[in-house]
Parts: C-alpha cells; structure tokens; sequence
C-alpha cells in the first residue's frame, strides 16, 4: 500500500517539486512568531473583559486554571483595547495564507506510515492532528466572528478560548521539537539554491521531497512571494475597519468596513442598532425615561433633563469591538461615573453593574471595576461631537469608558447598581 503511487501513503503520490524543509522552515517559522502574538493578544483581550468581576462580564464560566493570568482591566492607554484587537484580529486574517501554505507543505507527514515507529513518534503525530485541527478551528471560528456569522454551535467565546489553548499547547509541543531542526535547515541551506539543497536534508526531513517531483515551474522563493502576496492583499483588505475616513473603504473583508454610516456628528460606526436591540421610541422619550441609579444612600430616578443639570464633562474616547474593528477618538459628553456613585452615598467610587433597555443578547448587562468607576474620563454619555445621541448610539444615555471592549460601554442605560455586580 505504501508503495502504490495512486494513494496518499505513498510518497511518489506527491509530486509537487515546491514541499521541502527549507519552504517549511521558513513558514514555520513565520507562524511561530505570529501565533505566539495572536495568543498574546488573545488572551488580554479575553482579560479586558473583567471576566472574574462579574458572572455577566465571564462568557467562560468554566475555564478553572486557564484563568490564572486574570487582571484588572486598566483604562491606560485609553487606545489599549483598540490597538490590542486591531492586531488581532487583523494579523490573524493575514496569517491564514501562510497557514495554508504550511498544511499544504506538511500534508504527506499525516500519512505517513506505519502510523507510529516509537512512544515519541505516537506523541508527535497525535501533537500534529491537534495542531492541524486546532489551528483550522480557531482561524475559522475567528474569521466567522469577524464576518458575523455564527454558523457553529454554541458560543463564540467558549468555543474560541478553549480551542486557543488546546491550539496553543499543541503548538509549543511541536515547536519544541521543530524549531531546532528549522533553524539548521535555514542556516544550512541559505548560502545554497533551496531546490538543490533538499537531499542534503536528514531523513525525517526527507518525507517532505518527493522522490519523483515535478518539472519546476517556479522556485520556492517565488511561491514564499506569491504567499506573502496573499498576506498582503489580505491585510489591506482587512486593516482599514480599525480606521476612519478613507482608510475604512479599503476594508472590503471586514462586515464595518467601507463609509462610515450616515453623516454629521453621529456618523461614526455601531455594532448593534436599536431597532436590533428592540428598542422603541416611547420608552426612550425623554418624558418617559428615567435613569434608575442605586447605591449605599438609596435610589434616585433621574430624567434627562435632571442628568444636563449635573456638571457635565468632555471626553475623547474610540469604540472599539471584539471583531476588530473601531472608530477614532470621538468627543463625548456627559456625566462622570464618579459623580453618579457619590449621588448614592460612595465616595470612593465603587464597582458598578450597568443594565440597559435592551431586552435579549449579551451583554445587555455589563459589570465595571472600581477603577473604570473612578477615571475623570469614564461617563455616563449624553451627547457625541456636539449633538445629542442618536437611537443607534445610545439615546438617552450610554456609557463610556477608557480602554474598555465595546461590549462594555452599555447603551440605552436604563439602571446602575453602585456597590454591586451580581
């Protein structure tokens, strides 16, 4: 069977005169520091969330251990969360062509056989097809969010945190084997034409050449540009919905990309839309709406028009999303998170959960810590560059609040707990 050239265990069965360790090498080792970043990134973004706050912060209930390296989300810089998801998820969309490029350079090792020759080489194949299958899901779940489309089963968020470690873990394993031998072979075979080099390669190294190639209709270095090609159209494509004005057209992959919506003052990015979120115009009329706001003192119910009565401060701050996308600093105006808690009775500004008019969805309640309470620039948000809120960005009130995921700056406020956070 390993010898019929028609099946796949055969080694004559692939042909392609491109696979070899130096074309390997060189993606690998573009993965492992991309990977290492997109893990990085991963993992504060999860953080930012405040997961251990508050039941309704934590999408992740059940992560045990893997929520060891939980901090208070910071509100310095006030661009952090921006900057952090923006690399994300935009390094993760232009990775995926090297990732492809490095299956398809890899795929004859998954059918190898006999299936394991040793205890270790059982270990490295079994660390192999969690990392090929990792590496499929978490790249498609992520590409899925990022377009909005929520065609797995269950949650997002579960399902692309636990698959991250599983990933990851299978990761480190096979680059501690691998890396060393990567290395050799990029110092080995630099001074030397890559194509000519491979018989030089030791024997494990060997199964990726085939010992019946191909004519060569173009070099290694030449597909290494078409991959870095494809990297790059995707990154232009991509990198622009963490920008606004012209840059946002070129974001043509991206679900925010394109014009900003509308014109004026509110013209400026939205996940969700009111009519989305069921929100209608009679319980937001501002006879009708009231702000219920609840502390160590008591209860107050405040109209609109008693929340303008309040000093009211300015605040330049960007919304930015868990699918990468963002705005520019916008001017805001409103009232302090710390002045409302020092209405009820706290002084020292507390941590506060946050309830909005939206009915259904998550994060229709969000928690916030203390110290996002008591930042000057935190508020509870009236107007947006000189105009009042539209429906889509909040009307009557929303929150706002430095670094913080755009999940978190609840619109359509209708109650805030000071003191507390379920």
């Amino acid at each position: 069977m390993r010898d019929d050239t028609r099946l796949p265990t055969s080694p004559g069965f692939w042909r392609s005169p491109l696979r070899g360790p130096w074309f390997t090498s060189v993606l690998g080792l573009v993965l492992l520091g991309g990977i290492t970043v997109l893990f990085v990134t991963g993992l504060v973004s999860y953080a930012a969330y405040n997961p251990d706050l508050s039941p309704v912060n934590d999408k992740t209930p059940d992560k045990g251990i893997l929520g060891f390296y939980l901090f208070s989300w910071p509100t310095d810089p006030h661009w952090l969360y921006r900057v952090n998801q923006g690399v994300h998820v935009t390094l993760g969309v232009t990775l995926i062509p090297v990732l492809l490029a490095k299956l398809w350079s890899v795929v004859p090792k998954l059918f190898t056989l006999p299936p394991a020759r040793s205890l270790a080489h059982a270990l490295e194949r079994i660390s192999l097809l969690l990392l090929v299958g990792g590496a499929l899901f978490e790249f498609t779940t992520g590409v899925l969010n990022v377009q909005l489309d929520y065609v797995f089963p269950g949650s997002f968020y579960p399902l692309h945190f636990y698959g991250a470690w599983v990933f990851f873990a299978a990761f480190v394993a096979h680059a501690v084997l691998k890396v060393p031998a990567a290395v050799r072979n990029l110092r080995r075979l630099r001074a030397e034409e890559p194509v000519a080099s491979q018989e030089s390669a030791p024997a494990p190294e060997r199964e990726l050449v085939s010992p019946r190639p191909d004519p060569v209709t173009v070099s290694r270095r030449g597909a290494l540009w078409f991959v870095g090609g494809g990297s790059l159209l995707l990154f232009a494509t991509t990198a622009g919905q963490s920008f606004d004005g012209p840059l946002r057209r070129t974001a043509l992959l991206a679900p925010h990309g394109g014009p900003d919506p509308g014109s004026g003052p509110n013209g400026f990015q939205i996940n969700k839309t009111a009519a989305y979120a069921g929100i209608t115009a009679p319980e937001t009329d501002e006879d009708a709406w009231r702000l219920v706001v609840t502390g160590r003192s008591g209860t107050l119910r405040l109209s609109r028009a008693q929340l303008r009565e309040l000093p009211l401060y300015s605040a330049a701050l960007p919304i930015a999303c868990v699918e990468g996308w963002s705005t520019s600093d916008q001017w805001w105006r409103g009232v302090r998170l710390r002045d409302l808690a020092a209405l009820v009775g706290h002084d020292d500004p507390p941590d506060v959960f946050v309830e909005s008019l939206q009915r259904r969805g998550a994060f229709r309640h969000a928690a916030l810590r203390a110290n996002q309470v008591a930042d000057p620039r935190s508020l509870l948000a009236l107007y947006v560059n000189g105009e009042s809120l539209t429906p889509d960005h909040g009307y009557p009130a929303r929150v706002i609040v430095p670094a913080a995921p755009g999940v978190l700056n609840t619109k359509w406020v209708a109650r805030m707990t000071f003191g507390e956070t379920r």
